[in-house]
């Protein structure tokens, strides 16, 4: 009944919904059925569809033709493609049942300056073999515990293949096959709705041990991922540092995070770092806003709404290029749309609906979360009169260096303030380029390491 009231929920909405598939820790037989003739090792359809879809390959794993370098910017295999055709507010209403409501109210708030060109559907990117084991495991074995705050599962990819709840499909939002380590000097630009610009710039890395390659852990672990993020930019947050760490159960545990404060030149402690505490250097999201949710999954009750056709970001080379300055990228209303590339692709949505006596700027958030690799791709987060407040989107690129889907340019939009912040920038940053899956240490991430970072 809770499966065909979600269908009937969005089937309401304009959506064609797909069935909801069986529940977690299925049979061995189930499990089989995972990197077959239907499914494939995340558990999504092979099939392409007749609107577009693109059947899955899965034939390019850590190159593909034409990539040239072991690390670094590449054009990617669909540089030289055209977009089939380009969704514009004059015509958004053709294609309104594969559109976001995030994306249907930037056509209408900026209707000169938002499109989306939409370009053929490609799902050529596989995994390593050990991925496609480990989700075959966790197939039969992953168990959510602790009333939901955290999971038993091998680490390095989802622990949900066939989800079935709210709960199940967060912690694969959560806990994807991404990049082990990531670093760089990232800038940010915040475009206000006056045309103006405040720049901000960071040295980052993160160490995330649930997907180190050379070894496999558990989920029951108490580190989940290390973060560091040093500020150059703007002056005023210059020489702050903020290093920590996320927990794998938020049952017991927080994120925890160290700050030296360049004015008392002094580490201290951070209160809880968590759920919507506003990230610098302008406050225009929230800190589980990052990978447009990320984080303890606590404060919100999750729904698995199901799968539908969308319209999303995908393959995204092109944005972090840097032959492609900021003065052509960052634009007034939105990022330059010229740069960004969307495709038909499956989806699952995901909501989560705060919970009554729980705190958060955002009442209501919808994530869409690819099919093929359960990254979140955007996300539409409501006020708390729930009116649709902030909208979200990540730009992701295959990285060669870590045989997988990279974070690259994210944006973040507030629909209120008519204004957008565009992170993760990393086109005019030339060596500091991103680097992913290069060795790092705890150690790097440590209170000493932010002392050091800020002097």
């Amino acid at each position: 009944m809770k499966a065909m009231r979600s269908a009937l929920g969005v089937l309401a909405m304009g959506l064609s919904v797909m069935a909801l598939p069986a529940a977690a820790q299925v049979s061995a037989d189930k499990a089989a059925e995972l990197d077959g003739d239907k499914l494939t090792c995340m558990g999504a359809e092979r099939a392409g569809s007749d609107s577009g879809v693109a059947e899955y390959t899965g034939k390019w794993v850590g190159t593909w033709p034409g990539q040239s370098k072991p690390h670094g910017y590449e054009p990617g295999p669909f540089a030289d493609e055209k977009p089939l055709f380009t969704i514009t507010a004059q015509n958004m209403s053709q294609y309104a049942d594969k559109l976001t409501e995030g994306q249907k109210a930037l056509f209408k708030q900026y209707p000169e300056s938002y499109k989306m060109n939409v370009y053929p559907s490609h799902r050529d990117f596989g995994f390593q073999p050990w991925v496609c084991d480990t989700v075959k495991k966790n197939a039969v074995q992953a168990k959510l515990v602790d009333d939901g705050l955290g999971v038993d599962a091998v680490s390095g990819a989802i622990p949900f293949p066939f989800a079935s709840s709210g709960l199940e499909a967060i912690w694969n939002i959560i806990n994807p096959h991404r990049a082990w380590t990531e670093k760089a000097v990232t800038d940010i630009a915040n475009v206000y709705a006056n045309g103006s610009i405040a720049w901000g710039r960071n040295k980052f890395m993160t160490m995330n041990l649930m997907n180190d390659p050379k070894e496999r852990r558990s989920f029951t672990d108490k580190i989940n991922a290390y973060f560091y993020t040093g500020y150059q930019l703007p002056e005023r947050d210059k020489g702050f540092v903020a290093v920590g760490y996320q927990p794998n159960n938020f049952a017991n545990d927080a994120t925890q995070s160290w700050q030296y404060q360049p004015g008392i030149r002094r580490v201290r402690q951070a209160p809880e770092v968590c759920c919507d505490y506003p990230v610098p250097p302008a406050g225009m999201r929230t800190v589980d806003d990052d990978y447009v949710f990320n984080g303890s999954p606590e404060r919100y009750t999750w729904k698995l709404v199901g799968k539908t056709e969308m319209y999303v970001p995908y393959h995204n080379f092109k944005i972090n290029d840097p032959s492609v300055s900021y003065d052509e990228l960052i634009t007034p209303n939105t990022v330059n749309p010229d740069y960004v590339r969307y495709e038909l692709h499956r989806v699952w949505i995901v909501e989560g609906y705060l919970k009554d006596g729980m705190r958060h700027v955002y009442s209501k958030r919808r994530l869409y979360a690819d099919e093929d690799t359960w990254i979140a791709l955007w996300a539409d987060n409501y006020d708390a009169r729930g009116e649709l407040w902030r909208v979200a989107f990540v730009n992701y690129f295959y990285s060669q260096e870590s045989s997988t889907f990279h974070r690259g340019a994210s944006i973040y939009h507030d629909l209120t303030a008519k204004a957008y912040e565009a992170g993760y920038l990393v086109n005019e940053r030339g060596d500091d380029w991103w680097r992913v899956n290069v060795p790092l240490t705890p150690a790097m991430f440590s209170p000493q390491a932010a002392a050091r970072g800020g002097h």
